[in-house]
């Protein structure tokens, strides 16, 4: 018989409810297939807060801590996840609850974070020496940790086998790839079909294609790092149908074309036409979300030329199609009208 794991999920206040509810959701699905097959339930799910009570989410409701994080022994959890939220700059600063944390890192059998979560595993230095991901927005933030080896585009860290990630502590990235992370902790408790099962009955992928970065923004320039690029940065968007060759670029910054070469690998860690090539993903991003303009309309007006050239693009940097991230992410007519 399976056994029964106690999935426990740390909240506090101004946590991010989606971190919170999203995976746990995931667990009790996970029962629910199970009851369907005549299987007992696997999982017992619990909510810790500061304190017995009510927790104040960003979103301005409740939900009710059922146990104090500091009253439990974390040998009796199977799996604990900690959530993000705009409150984890306040959890990453209490040293009770960071010494608490590496406590159960020795005791539980997984130890897992959402979203921002991951800030206060690595404030507790559970990260070093491990993969780590976070919501694109906090990845530099990961970063200033020591000896954790980021991957901003990584859904999550989990990985049973250990290769390409850790199967003890683990992270995942913003917010609904806690969802993912969730199912492939059932995957790999209940196996494929449970997960499957699971993952149709909340109409989800069971492994979503691609990364975060089909949801943040590639390109972060701030001109008073990019002096010598300023500019030509500006200038950039407005031209992406001309010609940005290296000469052009060159010709437009007045440098010479090794100048130009050497401002980008030093300002943008990026050559002229990688840099090139962002934006104008970028743009094409943009117009697809709006559903204002054919696939081939879009190549054209981006600078990608043909329509091949647009979908080879966006599956080298976002493993989806053109075709399919309009599908997933474009406004409705409804939404345009």
């Amino acid at each position: 018989m399976d056994p029964i794991r106690t999935i426990a999920c740390l909240a506090f206040p101004d946590v991010m409810s989606l971190d919170v509810t999203g995976p746990l959701q995931v667990f009790a699905s996970a029962n629910v297939e199970r009851q369907r097959q005549g299987l007992p339930a696997s999982y017992v799910l619990q909510l810790l807060g500061p304190d017995v009570g009510p927790v104040k989410t960003s979103a301005g409701f409740s939900l009710v801590a059922e146990r104090a994080w500091r009253e439990v022994d974390p040998g009796d959890l199977d799996t604990l996840l900690i959530a993000g939220g705009q409150g984890v700059d306040v959890q990453r600063r209490d040293q009770a609850l960071l010494d608490w944390l590496r406590l159960a890192e020795t005791k539980v059998r997984r130890l897992g974070s959402i979203c921002s979560g991951a800030l206060v595993l690595a404030a507790a230095g559970l990260l070093q020496g491990r993969l780590a991901t976070t919501h694109w927005a906090d990845v530099d933030a990961l970063c200033q940790h020591a000896d954790i080896e980021v991957q901003g585009d990584r859904l999550h860290t989990f990985a049973p086998d250990g290769c390409d990630g850790d199967a003890h502590v683990f992270t995942s990235a913003g917010v609904t790839a806690g969802i993912d992370l969730a199912l492939a902790l059932v995957e790999a408790d209940l196996g494929r079909p449970t997960a499957l099962a699971v993952a149709r009955r909340l109409v989800l992928y069971l492994r979503r294609p691609g990364g975060q970065a089909q949801f943040s923004p590639l390109l972060h320039t701030d001109p008073v790092r990019t002096p010598r690029l300023a500019a030509l940065l500006d200038w950039i968007p407005a031209h992406l149908g001309d010609d940005l060759s290296l000469d052009r670029l060159a010709a437009q910054a007045h440098m010479s074309p090794r100048s130009l070469s050497r401002a980008f690998a030093d300002e943008l860690g990026l050559t002229p036409g990688k840099y090139v090539e962002r934006v104008r993903l970028e743009a094409a991003r943009g117009l697809l979300l709006d559903a204002q303009a054919s696939i081939a309309t879009v190549a054209r007006l981006t600078g990608f030329g043909h329509p091949e050239n647009l979908r080879r693009t966006f599956h080298k940097h976002l493993s989806v199609s053109p075709q399919e991230y309009a599908e997933r992410f474009g406004r409705s007519p409804r939404e345009r009208g």
